[in-house]
């Protein structure tokens, strides 16, 4: 049996509820989202230690601010992490599943590394008040594990695209490993794309941080200004260290394929040129480009995100295998429920991200009579549980 007729043996005899596309387009925009937490976890958490050992005030300030925003957004992490997740197990699910078994200790190690990375952080967060120096062991054993955790994602993820190894990997000789203890695949430009863009983003989030509380009146105004400039700073140079890094990665890329030549991934290119941009008009004064660096930072995640799905495309079209071909199986019942849910999800985060941004802008109570979202969220949350329940009673009866 060839790799191809595995690969089609391997899918969902059910097939998939609703078209493809649907759920291709769903996954590049939640992982966008989730690596976006990435970015800003693996950058936050080096930053709070970093300035932890630094001198002087502002590094101080800064180390706490960045330890705390570090635990959320690592939460954050995990949770945007799931839907991706999901939806890549729908359409590649032959793929992500084997994959996931031939490194299968890995794959269920990165749940305890999360928690105590999560753990390490906080405690790193919580005693940075006391002026001892191993204290900063909390957080650099919080990296660590943040960046072993991306290691084993980054070899699972790309181990997925080499079906014609699988069997070379799961059977030695004589020998068949069921172990699951080996990451079969590693590729340096491919996790370092990740990495470095980490604190190119992270650099963003640092004039947004400065933009954000400039308004406050218990906010010193010198501090946030030279947070806003060291963030504009940052990520200016490692934009274009991700540019350096892009290009190795793309001569990593095989031939055949004329990556350099793919609509999407041109598109993706000119993002992050117009970003670049953008941060070099930001040197002089980072809180005015703040916001468009911001757009642009996002606007250029979704575009390499979107490169890289193009990219799998390519990957597994070697195998025959196309995601446009799986089997369908309409499910209008279980899909509108979902887009009921993600709906309501949307207006009642939306709520409460309003609410966070409005009342952490001033050092004053805050009126929040006047949004029209809260009364929204309220009679949206009631109308989706009174759903789930008459469901639920449907079903059952």
């Amino acid at each position: 049996m060839n790799a191809g007729s595995m690969l089609k043996a391997l899918q969902d005899p059910m097939g998939v509820p609703f078209y493809p596309l649907v759920f291709q387009v769903l996954l590049v925009f939640t992982f966008a989202l989730h690596i976006i937490f990435v970015n800003l976890v693996i950058g936050g958490v080096f930053i709070s230690i970093y300035s932890y050992f630094r001198s002087g005030d502002y590094y101080k300030n800064l180390s706490k601010a960045f330890a705390r925003a570090s635990t959320i957004n690592l939460s954050l992490l995990i949770v945007l992490g799931v839907a991706p997740l999901l939806f890549m197990q729908v359409i590649y699910d032959p793929f992500w599943y084997t994959s996931n078994v031939l490194s299968a200790a890995w794959m269920l190690g990165i749940v305890f590394a999360l928690m105590a990375a999560f753990s390490f952080s906080y405690v790193f967060y919580l005693k940075l008040n006391k002026d001892k120096k191993h204290i900063g062991t909390w957080g650099i054993a919080a990296f660590l594990l943040i960046i072993l955790v991306g290691i084993t994602m980054h070899a699972v993820s790309y181990q997925a695209l080499f079906p014609e190894q699988w069997v070379k990997w799961y059977v030695n000789g004589s020998k068949v490993d069921l172990s699951g203890t080996i990451l079969h695949a590693f590729e340096l430009p491919r996790f370092l794309h990740f990495v470095v863009a980490s604190f190119a983003i992270t650099g963003i989030f640092m004039m947004l941080y400065s933009w954000y509380f400039k308004d406050r009146d218990d906010m010193d105004k010198s501090y946030l200004a030279w947070v806003g400039r060291a963030g504009a700073k940052m990520a200016v140079i490692f934009t274009v260290l991700q540019m350096v890094v892009g290009v190795w990665w793309l001569f990593s890329v095989p031939s055949d394929f004329q990556f350099y030549k793919n609509p999407v991934f041109i598109a993706a290119g000119v993002l992050a040129v117009l970003l670049l941009f953008v941060l070099i008009e930001a040197q002089s004064n980072p809180q005015k480009y703040t916001l468009p660096a911001a757009a642009l930072a996002f606007m250029s995640v979704l575009g390499m995100t979107s490169a890289r799905e193009a990219l799998r495309v390519l990957y597994t079209g070697r195998y025959d295998y196309s995601v446009y071909n799986y089997k369908l199986n309409l499910s209008y019942g279980s899909t509108a429920l979902f887009a009921v849910t993600f709906i309501m999800g949307i207006i009642v985060i939306g709520y409460m991200l309003t609410v966070v941004f409005k009342m952490g802008r001033s050092s004053k109570p805050v009126d929040l009579s006047s949004l029209k979202l809260r009364t929204w969220s309220v009679y949206l949350m009631i109308a989706w549980i009174l759903m789930m329940v008459g469901i639920g009673i449907a079903i059952a009866s």
